[in-house]
């Protein structure tokens, strides 16, 4: 289920983001099944916690031989 971030700029809404999930209000998921895991998957990731201010998240590709390989922690 995906989860609206409003984003704002000078307290005015501008837009919003649309995270692939977020559990317990402490982690969001970035889910995909791609190839290669590449750095915009990563910096969208880190433009997510920085904007919703929630400190960890994981980047998680299903494409991967063993699931344990395509799974990145990140931390701010």
């Amino acid at each position: 289920m995906q989860v609206a971030l409003p984003l704002k700029y000078r307290e005015r809404l501008i837009g919003e983001l649309r995270l692939d999930m977020v559990v317990e209000n402490s982690v969001i998921l970035e889910l995909k099944s791609v190839e290669r895991m590449d750095l915009p998957f990563a910096a969208r990731l880190l433009t997510y916690l920085r904007l919703s201010g929630i400190k960890t998240g994981l980047l998680i590709n299903f494409n991967s031989r063993l699931l344990h390989q395509g799974i990145k922690r990140f931390v701010l």
